[in-house]
């Protein structure tokens, strides 16, 4: 069998993208629940753990960081829902979702979501053309 690192980075690429897509739920969430009293906005944290995750070994190269991060526990992070604010509300009936905000939020993941996809394509066409 080949022992090969080629799909580290896909690994991570693709738990990114299930991170993008869980905080597009959210804000979809937030805008149908727009006028829900009460109503409390999502948001979906990814981006910290995986930062943090990536500092654990502060010295050594972005490519090594993913191949200890593949090997020693990718599946433990996991995007993770929480309320924003939950204590905050600046309307009378409770509910905290600004539907400009949230619009404006699920367009910059909407890009972001696009970007990690086209780099995950990107990698399985470099692929494609090594194997032809």
């Amino acid at each position: 069998m080949i022992n090969t690192n080629v799909y580290n980075s896909v690994n991570v690429l693709a738990k990114a993208a299930d991170g993008a897509w869980q905080r597009n739920e959210a804000i979809s969430n937030n805008i149908a629940n727009v006028d829900t009293p009460g109503y409390k906005r999502q948001d979906v944290s990814f981006e910290n753990e995986l930062k943090h995750a990536l500092k654990a070994s502060k010295y050594v190269s972005l490519d090594q960081k993913i191949d200890e991060l593949n090997k020693d526990g990718l599946d433990k992070i996991n995007p993770r829902t929480y309320l924003d604010h939950s204590g905050y509300a600046y309307r009378l009936d409770g509910n905290n979702v600004d539907i400009d905000t949230e619009n404006v939020e699920l367009a910059s993941n909407q890009i972001k979501y696009n970007g990690i996809i086209q780099s995950l394509n990107g990698h399985f066409n470099d692929l494609k053309t090594v194997i032809k």
